[in-house]
C-alpha cells in the first residue's frame, strides 16, 4: 500500500513546498450548508491516525482536527449556505465551497490537491485524484478538518431550530430526521431543493 505522502513526496523532491489539500462535506444532508477545509502542512510531516473523514469516528476526528491544526502552515474553511445550493445546484455549490476555503489560505498554496475534480477560478495549479481523501494526506487532512467544522455548525444549528436532532444527524435524512420533517415541515436550514419522503421540501417551504 502506498503512503499517504507518496503524491506530496513527488511535489516535493521537485521543490514544490505549499502543497494544500482541500475537501469537502455536507454534499448528501437534507439540511445546512456544504462545508470545505483547505490544508497546507509542512513538507514530509505525517500526522498518524489521518484517513478518509468517513473512516474515523467523531471523538477521532476531533482528536485529529486538533492536532491538524496545530500543526498545519495554514488552513482555511469556506462555506455554500443552503440559498446558494438552491441557486446553483449542489455540485457547485461544493465547488463553491472549496474555492473559498483554498481563498482563504495563508500563506497561499504553489500547487493545489483535490479529489475527483477540478474547480474552477483558481490562480494555483492544481491535480485531481480519485478518491484522494482516503489516499492523500493533506486531503484526508482537509476532510477530517472540514468534517469536525460542519458537525459543530450543525450542532450549533439545533439550539436554534430545535426538534429536528441536527445535533445528532447532522441533516442527514435518517429516520429520526425524516420524521420530525413530517412532523415540523422544513426549517429555514433545510434545502429547498432536495428531496424527503418522496416530496420536494421547497413545496413545504424553504
Amino acid at each position: 500500500m502506498l503512503s499517504l505522502l507518496a503524491w506530496e513526496e513527488e511535489h516535493w523532491t521537485r521543490g514544490v513546498v505549499r502543497i494544500a489539500g482541500v475537501d469537502e462535506v455536507g454534499m448528501g444532508p437534507l439540511a445546512g450548508p456544504v462545508v470545505a477545509a483547505a490544508a497546507i502542512l509542512h513538507p514530509h510531516d505525517r500526522i498518524d491516525g489521518v484517513n478518509d473523514s468517513k473512516q474515523l469516528d467523531a471523538e477521532e476526528r476531533t482528536r485529529l482536527a486538533e492536532i491538524i491544526r496545530s500543526r498545519a502552515v495554514a488552513i482555511g474553511i469556506g462555506e455554500a449556505s443552503v440559498e446558494e445550493i438552491g441557486r446553483i445546484n449542489i455540485l457547485q455549490a461544493g465547488l463553491l465551497a472549496m474555492r473559498r476555503a483554498l481563498l482563504a489560505l495563508s500563506p497561499e498554496p504553489e500547487l493545489v490537491l483535490v479529489d475527483a475534480r477540478k474547480i474552477d477560478g483558481l490562480p494555483w495549479p492544481q491535480e485531481a485524484r480519485i478518491k484522494a481523501d482516503a489516499s492523500v494526506h493533506c486531503v484526508a487532512c482537509a476532510s477530517v478538518v472540514a468534517k469536525v467544522h460542519r458537525d459543530a455548525m450543525m450542532t450549533a444549528l439545533d439550539e436554534t431550530y430545535p426538534g429536528y436532532g441536527f445535533a445528532q444527524h447532522k441533516g442527514y435524512g435518517t429516520p429520526a430526521h425524516l420524521e420530525a420533517l413530517e412532523r415540523l415541515g422544513p426549517s429555514p436550514i433545510h434545502r429547498s431543493t432536495f428531496h424527503w419522503g418522496g416530496r420536494q421540501l421547497t413545496l413545504f417551504g424553504s
